[in-house]
């Protein structure tokens, strides 16, 4: 009996309206969280010169935003005589503009002069660029932080793992910093 008036109860419109809002709201979550990101590099390949080394974009991200440097970074850092300071400001260097400008520039003449810019220190492990894949991890940047940052490119890049030519940062940083004082 107890059955029956349990299944009368969900006939109730009350009730159905309720479960189908809450099974709508908890499908929006799951897509919502699942998507955000879910092509995002989780590795990043250092690369100076003949030496290679692998970390992780978190492990990266810490270093950028705090400071803090682990072992194995600092091991590639001294291996490859880069001064951690200047890594770190090379790679949190924004281009700062409005992000409708930013993403009109990347459509116009010149974008695809920082793609590429960028594409020498950042690009898939094949070493082959991906200008598209890159323009899609600049876009993603622009829209979550109104900038354009060699981290926010490996952060965003649609691939599991992102190279980083670690011996021409220093060069892009300075030709990307020069473009940033234009805008």
């Amino acid at each position: 009996m107890q059955i029956y008036q349990l299944l009368k109860r969900f006939k109730n419109q009350k009730f159905t309206k309720l479960l189908t809002q809450t099974v709508a709201l908890g499908v929006g979550a799951i897509v919502l969280f699942s998507s955000t990101n879910a092509n995002a590099a989780e590795e990043v390949v250092l690369k100076y010169g003949n030496f290679q080394g692998e970390i992780s974009v978190q492990e990266l991200n810490q270093f950028v935003e705090t400071g803090k440097i682990t072992p194995t970074l600092r091991a590639y850092l001294q291996t490859a005589q880069q001064e951690p300071a200047l890594a770190r400001k090379a790679l949190k260097a924004p281009i700062k503009a409005d992000p409708a400008f930013l993403n009109n520039l990347l459509s116009s003449w010149a974008g695809p002069v920082l793609v590429n810019q960028i594409g020498e220190v950042v690009h898939p492990p094949a070493g082959q660029l991906d200008e598209q894949a890159l323009r899609t991890a600049l876009s993603t940047s622009i829209k979550q932080n109104g900038e354009v940052t060699l981290l926010g490119a490996i952060q965003n890049y649609p691939s599991n793992s992102v190279e980083l030519e670690g011996d021409r940062l220093i060069t892009v940083y300075q030709r990307l910093s020069d473009l940033a004082e234009l805008l």
